[in-house]
C-alpha cells in the first residue's frame, strides 16, 4: 500500500491506537486536534492524547478553535486522504470535498444506529447487547455518509464504559487497517445508510448524568455503567454530589421511596428504586477521592446515611 499524504483528525485516547497504526502505514503530514482544555493541579494546560502522539513522532499539530472558520492550513497541506476518529467538531464541506481519496471517519457504532459524539456511552445506557465500528465516507450531515465496512462487538452485561471504550478503540484500528487498501485502490464498497433506521447517541449533557432512582434498577445500572468513569453518573445526598462508578442489581424488592438508602455495609450502599434495590459498590463523594464502599463506610457514621434519600 502506497504511503499517500494523509491528515489525521482526532483528540481523545480512543483515537490513539488508530493514529499510531496510521503513522506506520501512511504519510501523516498533519494531526488536527481540539484545542487543549484540561489543566493539571498547577493550572497548566494538558496536551490531548493525540497531540502527545503527534509530538512524539515529530508530526505537526493544528488546533483550530473553530474549524469551520479556520481550515486553510489543512487545504494548504494538499492532503490526498483525511481520516477522522473522535475529532470533536463538524468538518466543513470545503474540507470534505478536497482529498482525492475522500474523508474517512472511524465511528463507534453500527450506523445508522447511534449517530453523534457519544455512541459508546449510549450503547451501554440503552442496554444494547452489541455495538461495533463503522468505517464510512463523511458528508455534510452528521454521521450520515456511505458505509464502507463494519465490524461488531458484544457488550457483556457487566461491561463498563472504560472497558468497552478500550476494546472499541482497538477494533476501530484493526478494521481501518483492513479497510484502507481497498479505499486507496478504489475497490471498496459503498452502502447508503437507511435514514428510517437512524438513531442518535449525542454528546452527554448534564441532565443525563443525574441518576433518577424512580426508574427501574436495570436502567439505573446501565446508566452507571455507561457513564463510568467519565463523566460519571451522580445524585445529590446531604447537599453533596455523589458519583457512582460501580454497582450491582439485587433481587431484593425496594420497600421505601425510590432513592432512599435502605442498608449500608462493607459490600455496598443499597438504594431503593422503582423495583429492586441497587447496590453501589464504588463511588466518589464531593471533595473526596474515588473509593470502594468499604473505604467509604470506614470514614463515615453509617447511621447518618441510613434512611436518607438521594435528591
Amino acid at each position: 500500500m502506497k504511503k499517500i499524504r494523509t491528515i489525521f483528525m482526532g483528540t481523545p485516547s480512543f483515537s490513539v491506537p488508530i493514529l499510531e497504526a496510521l503513522i506506520d502505514l501512511l504519510d501523516i503530514i498533519l494531526v488536527v486536534c481540539q484545542p487543549d482544555k484540561e489543566k493539571d493541579r498547577k493550572g497548566n494546560l494538558l496536551f490531548s492524547p493525540c497531540k502527545k502522539v503527534a509530538i512524539e513522532h515529530n508530526i505537526e499539530v493544528f488546533q483550530p478553535l473553530k474549524i469551520k472558520d479556520d481550515y486553510q492550513k489543512i487545504l494548504a497541506k494538499e492532503p490526498e486522504l483525511i481520516i477522522t476518529a473522535a475529532y470533536g467538531q463538524i468538518i466543513p464541506e470545503v474540507i470534505l470535498d478536497y482529498p482525492k481519496y475522500g474523508c474517512i471517519n472511524v465511528h463507534g457504532s453500527l450506523l445508522p444506529k447511534l449517530r453523534g459524539g457519544a455512541p459508546i456511552h449510549h450503547a451501554i445506557i440503552n442496554g444494547d447487547k452489541e455495538t461495533g465500528i463503522t468505517i464510512m465516507y463523511m458528508d455534510k450531515k452528521m454521521d450520515a455518509g456511505d458505509i464502507i465496512s463494519q465490524r461488531k462487538i458484544e457488550i457483556a452485561d457487566d461491561m463498563y464504559l472504560d472497558e468497552l471504550y478500550g476494546k472499541m478503540s482497538l477494533l476501530g484500528r484493526d478494521l481501518l487497517v483492513d479497510t484502507l487498501p481497498s479505499i486507496i485502490e478504489g475497490t471498496n464498497s459503498r452502502t447508503k445508510q437507511n435514514e428510517e433506521e437512524a438513531t442518535f447517541g449525542l454528546n452527554i449533557i448534564k441532565e443525563e448524568e443525574k441518576v433518577n432512582f424512580n426508574n427501574k434498577a436495570i436502567d439505573i445500572y446501565n446508566r452507571i455503567r455507561g457513564l463510568s468513569s467519565v463523566p460519571g453518573a451522580f445524585a445529590i445526598i446531604n447537599g453533596k454530589r455523589m458519583k457512582f462508578y460501580r454497582a450491582e442489581i439485587t433481587q431484593i424488592n425496594s420497600k421505601k421511596e425510590p432513592g432512599t438508602i435502605e442498608k449500608i455495609d462493607s459490600s455496598g450502599i443499597f438504594v431503593s428504586t422503582f423495583d429492586f434495590l441497587i447496590k453501589i459498590t464504588e463511588l466518589k463523594i464531593e471533595g473526596k477521592k474515588r473509593c470502594s464502599v468499604k473505604d467509604f463506610v470506614n470514614g463515615i457514621k453509617v447511621n447518618e446515611y441510613l434512611g436518607v434519600r438521594f435528591e
